[in-house]
């Protein structure tokens, strides 16, 4: 969960924030709004301040999250489309006791969401959720799915059934 400071935009912000929202680009990358810009030092500052206020949170080293000009206090966006959008679309898919929810194969609702891909390990907490990232030399049955019109990978149901 994100919270948002009380602090206001400037107009430079709100310009930014409107193009993006206009786009539909709640997660972005800086190529998508340097066109504001002279140079890559006033883009850093402006995302380190949007960053600050609670309106940006950095996904990955490349991507960024916008959080919506409508949130008031806080923002949670679904755990699936971030792991999603932290893979660019491709190469994971999640798996664990997330997978095995979604299926509706168990009850709980899991606290940590497995992340299966070929790159990266480790834990790491996004938006108040917390991935479990797991190495693989070789993946498993997956299919994709679509929450909120934006489409993720995940074990197929028989793949989930191990996990109960």
């Amino acid at each position: 969960m994100v919270r948002i400071q009380k602090y206001g935009l400037s107009d430079k912000e709100v310009q930014v924030i409107s193009f993006l929202e206009s786009k539909s680009k709640r997660f972005f990358k800086r190529e998508d709004i340097c066109s504001f810009f002279n140079n890559y030092n006033t883009l850093t500052l402006f995302l380190r301040r949007l960053l600050l206020k609670g309106r940006v949170v950095r996904i990955s080293k490349r991507k960024y999250f916008l959080v919506p000009i409508y949130a008031k206090k806080s923002w949670v966006e679904h755990s699936f489309i971030v792991a999603d959008e932290l893979f660019d679309c491709k190469d994971y898919y999640i798996g664990g006791k997330a997978a095995a929810h979604y299926w509706g194969l168990i009850d709980q609702i899991p606290t940590v969401i497995d992340i299966f891909s070929k790159t990266k390990q480790g834990t790491k907490e996004i938006l108040g959720t917390k991935f479990c990232f797991r190495r693989i030399r070789k993946f498993r049955d997956f299919v994709e799915k679509k929450i909120k019109e934006h489409s993720f990978l995940i074990a197929t149901k028989k793949e989930s059934r191990k996990w109960i």
